[in-house]
């Protein structure tokens, strides 16, 4: 939000977070996840800081309560490095009769190379002015059911067309873990590199050969259940070293619940991924080198800017 950083000076990184999440709609509709407290994320976002944590992508993308000028503000009074997304999500965080369902690829891809390109507007797309920001999204964001809807193929195509117009990575949704496999066969076949991919919410499926299947593909797995099913996560990051895929994995929180903040008056608090969770793993004989794998290296190349005939 804050610039261009080296990809190898991130630092610790939370790979799937939500720190505002901020709509009408979400307001009515959603109010457990509603995050609109810029002084609750400081202080979550703090003790993250405090843990080690040094980036946070936010995945929240366009018009569905992100909000580009609260994110640079929680990034500038933390020091962490706060990564936001454009893209879409799904219909439900727009409602049916939504802009964002009435356009073409084209259009889509347009718009989220500009969010990277040039900065994400001030109202973020929500009225009829855009006011650019100096804050550009370095993520693509997509999000499909398990098996893709006329809607989400659409969106996976602008996804891609934005991955090569601006070389930016791609983060999906898998709606209960499901729907990696043709995500990525999708937007492979669209001209993005799997190494480009990465899959969200995976570890809410324990399936030990459904998880060597998706990190056959390339694409990394973004485990992010470890604050809520702290277990299973946990064996499924010791399954993946014992099979050989530690590079393919990174972790986040998708903490989108107020009742998983400290500063809400829940908990574990999103700092547990770095202290608890940490010391859960190395109980299942994950060592250092494999915690500074998943937490340092592996997200450095998954969320790097990729050279593309439009980008620099």
């Amino acid at each position: 939000m804050l610039g261009d950083v080296p990809a190898d000076r991130l630092g610790v990184v939370y790979a799937h977070e939500h720190l505002v999440l901020d709509s009408p709609l979400i307001a009515a509709a959603f109010p457990h996840i509603l995050l609109d407290d810029v002084d609750a994320a400081v202080a979550e976002v703090g003790a993250c800081s405090a843990a080690g944590v040094g980036t946070m992508v936010d995945a929240m993308p366009c018009a569905a309560g992100r909000d580009a000028v609260r994110l640079a503000t929680i990034s500038e009074k933390t020091g962490v490095h706060v990564m936001a997304a454009t893209g879409l999500h799904h219909v439900r965080y727009y409602g049916g009769a939504h802009w964002s369902g009435r356009v073409d690829p084209g259009e889509l891809a347009a718009l989220f190379a500009a969010d990277v390109r040039d900065g994400i507007d001030a109202f973020d797309y929500t009225g009829p002015f855009v006011r650019r920001t100096p804050h550009r999204a370095g993520i693509v964001k997509v999000a499909t059911g398990e098996r893709p809807t006329a809607r989400d193929r659409l969106v996976l195509e602008a996804a891609a067309l934005a991955h090569l117009d601006t070389g930016a990575p791609v983060l999906t949704h898998c709606e209960q873990g499901r729907g990696g496999l043709a995500q990525v066969e999708t937007l492979t076949a669209r001209g993005v590199p799997a190494e480009a991919i990465l899959l969200s919410h995976v570890d809410k499926v324990v399936d030990r050969a459904y998880h060597r299947e998706l990190a056959s593909t390339g694409a990394y797995l973004e485990y992010d259940q470890g604050l809520r099913r702290p277990e299973d996560t946990a064996r499924l990051v010791a399954w993946m070293l014992e099979d050989g895929n530690g590079d393919r994995i990174v972790l986040g929180t998708d903490g989108a619940r107020r009742d998983l903040w400290h500063s809400l008056g829940g908990g574990p608090g999103l700092a547990w991924l770095a202290t608890g969770f940490r010391a859960l793993l190395r109980e299942r004989g994950v060592d250092e080198a494999d915690l500074r794998r998943l937490q340092v290296a592996n997200p450095a190349r998954a969320l790097a800017l990729r050279r593309s005939a439009s980008v620099l």
